[in-house]
């Protein structure tokens, strides 16, 4: 059963600079992850500490918060750097860490930090048992496994009473997350070091042990992607109470369009749940486009094992973004580059669409649609585009543009009481004006003008309650309390009245937000920390999966109760190891899953080939995994 305190739901977006993080706040975002200047488990992804601080101060306006991705493994030579760079985030107002290395627990802890650490999905936390170490070892928040089923989420709810974050939506991991190996393996490219090179959407042959070809160039460790909007209440019931989006490295346009889309979903969550569930941040967003996800970039969707069942997961075809199908080509003219569609729904095309299709030799083959007249197409080229091919969009220009060009309006309510009073010395008006934001901040000025009343006195009060509730910035103003005391009103000019809304709504933004929608907000690091002098439960053997590559993560284990901890991978590449490990089976894809009913298909060893290399594949069909093995051909 989910614990009483766990009613505050955030909707974490990716960011992968500043400005799509702003964006990603204005669509809805609770809270954005992103990286600092180094050790941010996507290379390419970085950001400088002075553009942080400016991402906080924009998020704290809405009560949104800003968590730090430091969740790469780090060597000896790092730990000093990233050190550093825990207290420049803090200092900059970030308001979580996400980790992965436990050195950064012991860091954290002798620099004094009180930011909350979070354990990141690359953790592999995927039972009760280890969920209750990382929660003891003082992580605040646990990012679960993409593998996990609705059912086993409940069971680690009960053994724990942290934070549970969870991935909804987007791109997956073939593999157990932080426990892929193949880059590091072929070319020493670590993923658990910000370098992976996406092995699993590679081209693969699959053989059985006498070398036949059994599927030719497929995408064989290739997944759809994520999509639980239609589960959000199932995982909050089970106790998630953050609603993960990946794509660090998508651009605005997936960003904003997924969020805006995810947001609206849970606005709908807690309007339906009597008060069971609230947001976790402020303000509402209105107006701007209208999301539409089958219109950003997918690879078809799953909700993977969440009902504790297998499905279809994989994109044998392709490892890329096919689009909405949108019809079948037909009256293909090669010499002229001109065709025409044949529809499968009501739609509009626009010049410089992006258009895809599978060729005949189960190739996909993208090009741009550069005129469109109706369903008749006219391009630079139509290479292998035959009759009657089904034809998608990948890129709808329309909706891009829309994108770009009509971001919504994140406003937080002010509620304005005024009351007139007379001096009754001078006989001049006051106006005195509370306001209070929906997120606690609360300011009073007093405004004195002459003692000219106003000739029409309704005309006056109908001015007063116009002007003041327009929109000023980030805030929407309602006149909640209008009291004269008696008195007329006095004559102010709406240029007047303008001002005081202006500088009200200048007074609000230089006040911190000081409330919170609920009290049970992560207790930080420091309230925590105490744990580490204290004995945790732990494996007596740490493999090479828990990735340790420094001293402080070696010892941190140790002092939990280890005897023997293994190398990381990166530092030490150990033969015959297992380079992934999964819930994902190429034989249940194939239909010949021996397990199934209706198989009678017996087959033996089965090998990936890639480039001239041969990766064993084990079946593990007592816990019904699968796992890729070390080739010999790998790097050493």
């Amino acid at each position: 059963m989910t614990p009483e305190k766990i009613r505050e739901l955030e909707l974490l977006a990716p960011a992968r600079n500043i400005d799509i993080g702003i964006a990603a706040i204005d669509c809805g975002a609770d809270a954005v992850y992103i990286a600092g200047p180094r050790f941010g488990a996507r290379q390419a992804a970085g950001n400088e500490v002075e553009d942080i601080k400016r991402l906080c101060e924009y998020a704290h306006r809405f009560g949104s918060r800003i968590f730090i991705t430091l969740n790469t493994i780090l060597f000896d030579d790092e730990l000093e750097d990233a050190a550093l760079q825990i207290a420049k985030v803090q200092e900059a107002g970030a308001d979580a860490i996400i980790v992965q290395d436990m050195a950064v627990m012991e860091i954290a802890r002798q620099a004094g930090a009180t930011l909350p650490l979070h354990a990141s999905t690359q953790c592999a936390i995927r039972t009760p048992e280890q969920a209750k170490f990382y929660e003891d070892s003082g992580f605040s928040r646990l990012i679960l496994e993409r593998e996990l089923s609705l059912d086993q989420i409940y069971e680690i709810r009960k053994a724990v009473s942290c934070e549970l974050e969870f991935f909804v939506h987007g791109a997956l991991c073939v593999c157990y997350s932080g426990q892929c190996y193949m880059s590091e393996a072929i070319a020493g490219r670590s993923a658990n070091r910000g370098a992976c090179m996406q092995a699993c959407r590679s081209l693969y042959d699959l053989a059985d042990g006498q070398g036949n070809i059994l599927v030719r160039n497929k995408a064989l460790l290739s997944l759809k992607d994520y999509n639980l909007k239609n589960r959000l209440k199932d995982l909050a019931d089970a106790g998630i109470s953050s609603f993960k989006i990946e794509g660090r490295l998508k651009n605005a346009s997936y960003v904003k369009n997924i969020v805006r889309d995810y947001s609206s979903a849970i606005d709908r969550l807690v309007s339906a749940s009597g008060k069971k569930y609230y947001r976790a941040s402020f303000g509402s967003v209105t107006g701007g486009f209208i999301p539409d996800p089958d219109k950003t970039f997918n690879r078809g969707y799953t909700e993977l094992f969440m009902d504790g069942k297998r499905g279809q997961w994989s994109t044998f075809d392709s490892a890329k973004g096919m689009g909405e199908e949108i019809g079948r080509a037909t009256k293909i003219a090669p010499s002229k580059n001109k065709f025409s569609i044949i529809p499968v729904k009501s739609i509009k095309l626009n010049n410089g669409d992006g258009l895809s299709f599978v060729s005949r030799s189960s190739e996909v083959v993208g090009f741009r649609a550069d005129v469109c007249s109706g369903m008749e197409i006219k391009c630079k080229s139509i290479p292998e585009l035959y009759e009657g091919a089904r034809l998608f969009r990948n890129i709808d220009t329309a909706f891009e543009k829309e994108l770009e060009n009509n971001l919504p309006t994140r406003q937080l309510t002010v509620k304005l009481s005024v009351a007139i009073r007379r001096n009754t010395c001078n006989g001049n008006y006051i106006t005195d004006i509370s306001a209070t934001s929906e997120d606690g901040r609360h300011i009073k000025i007093s405004i004195t003008s002459a003692s000219q009343s106003a000739d029409n006195q309704e005309r006056m009060r109908t001015m007063f309650r116009q002007q003041l509730e327009k929109t000023s910035g980030h805030y929407r103003f309602i006149l909640s309390e209008f009291t004269s005391n008696d008195c007329k009103l006095p004559f102010m000019p709406a240029s007047a009245l303008n001002g005081i809304r202006r500088e009200i709504a200048g007074k609000i933004d230089e006040s911190k937000c000081i409330a919170k929608p609920l009290e049970n907000r992560t207790v930080s690091f420091s309230e925590k920390g105490k744990v580490l002098e204290e004995a945790r439960t732990c494996p007596l053997r740490i493999s090479y999966k828990s990735n340790v590559s420094n001293r402080l993560a070696e010892q941190s284990y140790i002092k939990a109760g280890a005897c023997h901890v293994d190398k990381a991978f990166e530092l030490e590449h150990q033969k015959n190891a297992e380079l992934m490990r999964m819930k994902y089976c190429i034989k249940y894809e194939l239909g010949i899953c021996p397990r199934s009913s209706d198989s009678s298909h017996k087959i033996g060893e089965l090998f990936l080939l890639n480039n001239g290399r041969r990766f064993p594949l084990l079946f593990d069909c007592k816990n019904c995994e699968m796992a890729v093995l070390t080739s010999p051909e790998s790097r050493k």
